[in-house]
């Protein structure tokens, strides 16, 4: 057997969400049409890939985009928790550009602490929690190789913590975006390498990838 695994992070696809609220956790929020071309775009891509395992976020957008993947190689998809959205107090709101909740002064006072941050999970803990859920994908698809369906912001969490860079960051820089794989290669239980691809960029609306300026009414946020 290879000594070689890897754990291929995924961000789901696009989701439904005509409101343009900040889902989070909350449940009832399923992929859009295209999302699921986003999902059936990168099961497209693994199709020759030696997936061994697949794992998803409990989360409806999650599992739904994990289908394509686990079809194509004719698994079943393990549900973990640990790979859930990040906790956050705007969950429900409308977090755009020069409208939603930060107009509202009451909600300022959960924006005093970027560091940790103030609005929602600590960073530290994501970290915990997501490392904990990739080192049970790669125990489970060792010499082989896994795909574990999570969130924009535990995703990217992770992977700076795994590349040595502060955790704090401006969200718009994030490069994670719908559909992208965040890929952590391991020697044995060493973490050798992390990469990053984009299977279904051409799919992706321009002001949701990684560096794009926000537009007004299009937050980046909701599409966590």
């Amino acid at each position: 057997m290879s000594d070689t695994t890897v754990v291929h992070l995924m961000r789901h696809g696009e989701v439904d969400n005509p409101d343009g609220v900040l889902y989070g956790r909350r449940p009832g929020y399923h992929l859009s049409e295209l999302g699921r071309r986003m999902a059936d775009r990168v099961a497209e891509h693994l199709r020759d890939r030696d997936v061994a395992y697949v794992v998803s976020s409990p989360l409806e957008r999650a599992q739904e985009t994990a289908e394509p993947v686990a079809k194509a190689h004719g698994l079943e998809i393990a549900t973990d928790a640990r790979l859930l959205e990040a906790e956050n107090v705007f969950e429900g709101k409308t977090f755009g550009v020069g409208d939603g909740a930060l107009r509202r002064p009451g909600n300022w006072r959960h924006l005093t602490n970027p560091f940790r941050p103030s609005w929602g999970e600590p960073y530290v803990e994501q970290v915990v929690r997501m490392m904990s859920a990739i080192e049970a994908a790669r125990d489970a698809a060792r010499g082989h190789e896994a795909v574990a369906v999570s969130h924009q912001l535990p995703i990217w969490i992770v992977r700076s913590f795994a590349e040595k860079r502060r955790l704090w960051h401006d969200p718009r820089r994030r490069q994670c975006t719908l559909a992208s794989l965040t890929s952590f290669t391991y020697r044995e239980d060493r973490l050798v390498s992390v990469g990053y691809s984009e299977p279904a960029r051409d799919l992706v609306p321009p002001h949701l990838l990684a560096g794009a300026r926000p537009v007004k009414g299009k937050s980046k946020a909701f599409g966590a």
